[in-house]
């Protein structure tokens, strides 16, 4: 039974969800005001294990929650400088991209400037199962921590993927083990004056990051940097594939033959996956000249090696790594692993559970980002993030944040039998939103 009944549900308060929810409350106040946003930790945060001090975002500004849908909208990224009095600055800087710790606070704040939406923090989703009338899904029972249980007629899933955990390194100790999306909490924890030998896993933007941070958060560590490739390299970011990544191009890769879809996600991997930022690469050469240089070795990197067991050896984690050119093995002794390998490419086990309640043996999503649920049903769900596959390489980026919940919205109102939504126009009398910070 039923402790509430909302018309819409929404789990996960990220990018994805967050630009839902503005266009709800631009679009359609109405269902806006039926509309709740679970978010299971504290305070609304992007990114929270990696934002370095110094770290950029990779995306422009302009691709904000809400900029490429409406670009007279109070919540675009460029109002919220304006609220918190450091557009000047920002424009002074002359770069399209933000920093990613300033791109979180913006969307804190954005979380903050909802009005209509009900936005509830330090509520976990723990499962989502269907609710079913004389055969029909009419709805959605979402099962809370607290206990409560939340009924509504649509869902919308955008908790983001599950990280990606070596195989080999499940059966460690995982007090020594450190995912990227854990590293600053759990790093912050550790004493700063102890000799540790780190492990970083990884070949991408993340293992870099991890790389070149930890020399600072743990000055007297010695890091080991180990990869399956040849060597590290630069995101491919030409223009020309930058327009992949256009809102326009989820039409044309949707509609694509599957083997066509499968030539252009290998063909952009190294747009977004497995290479680096060229600042990133450049601060990352000089670190290991610098290294060089001044005969410390205290820097290393393992290419081309496979981790083939990890085990506990008394305090230590003991990786043996086999050369991928000669076979040979070796013993990487640690006292701490970073991963830097990214999120899972397998559907969330959120929405691997959602599918096996209603019975799907495959889970398929329409171009609106509908699971096509093949039963009777009244009510709906939608997948956010997490449709590589059929919507292209910049389904799980901040590129399509915008025009991805436009298109979600507009489902859902075609669902209800309502007129498509047309977004209001500003008058000279609005003003910028202040959140209270």
């Amino acid at each position: 039974m039923a402790n509430r009944d909302v018309e819409l549900l929404a789990v996960g308060a990220g990018p994805s969800n967050l630009a839902l929810a503005v266009a709800l409350e631009e679009l359609a106040p109405g269902l806006a005001r039926e509309s709740v946003l679970l978010e299971r930790d504290e305070e609304v945060s992007w990114q929270r294990g990696m934002l370095l001090p110094e770290a950029l975002s990779q995306v422009s500004f302009l691709k904000d929650l809400v900029t490429l849908r409406n670009p007279r909208s109070r919540f675009s990224f460029l109002n919220y400088l304006h609220a918190t009095d450091r557009l000047n600055e920002f424009v002074n800087m002359g770069s399209f991209v933000p920093y990613r710790v300033e791109l979180a606070d913006y969307l804190k704040w954005t979380a903050d400037s909802l009005s209509l939406v009900d936005l509830q923090r330090g509520r976990e989703c723990l499962e989502i199962t269907p609710v079913w009338t004389d055969g029909t899904i009419t709805g959605w029972d979402t099962h809370v921590a607290d206990g409560e249980t939340i009924r509504s007629r649509y869902l919308v899933v955008g908790a983001g993927r599950d990280a990606r955990i070596p195989d080999r390194l499940r059966t460690v100790n995982q007090d020594r083990v450190i995912h990227s999306t854990q590293y600053l909490p759990r790093i912050a924890k550790l004493r700063k004056d102890l000799p540790y030998r780190v492990a970083v896993i990884g070949a991408g933007q993340s293992a870099a990051e991890l790389f070149g941070a930890v020399q600072k958060d743990l000055p007297e560590c010695k890091p080991t940097m180990v990869m399956r490739s040849i060597g590290l390299n630069y995101y491919e970011s030409s223009k020309f594939n930058n327009e992949l990544f256009f809102p326009s191009h989820v039409d044309k890769f949707f509609e694509a033959r599957p083997e066509a879809r499968e030539q252009m996600l290998k063909e952009m991997h190294h747009t977004n996956y497995s290479g680096l930022a060229p600042g990133t690469m450049d601060a990352l050469y000089r670190s290991i000249y610098l290294d060089r240089l001044s005969g410390r070795s205290r820097l290393t990197m393992i290419t081309m090696s496979d981790i083939t067991d990890a085990r506990d050896e008394g305090d230590e984690i003991v990786l043996e790594l086999t050369d991928r050119r000669t076979g040979e093995v070796q013993e990487l002794r640690t006292d701490l692993v970073l991963l830097g390998t990214g999120f899972s490419p397998e559907m969330p086990r959120m929405v691997q559970e959602i599918a096996k309640s209603i019975g799907l043996s495959e889970i398929k999503v329409t171009r609106d980002y509908r699971l096509e649920i093949e039963q009777p049903a009244t009510a709906a769900v939608y997948l956010q993030g997490v449709n590589e596959a059929t919507h292209g390489i910049a389904d799980s980026l901040l590129s399509v944040l915008a025009p991805r919940a436009n298109d979600i919205l507009q489902d859902i109102l075609a669902h209800r039998g309502e007129n498509p939504a047309v977004p209001p126009q500003p008058t000279s009398e609005t003003a910028p939103i202040v959140a209270t910070r």
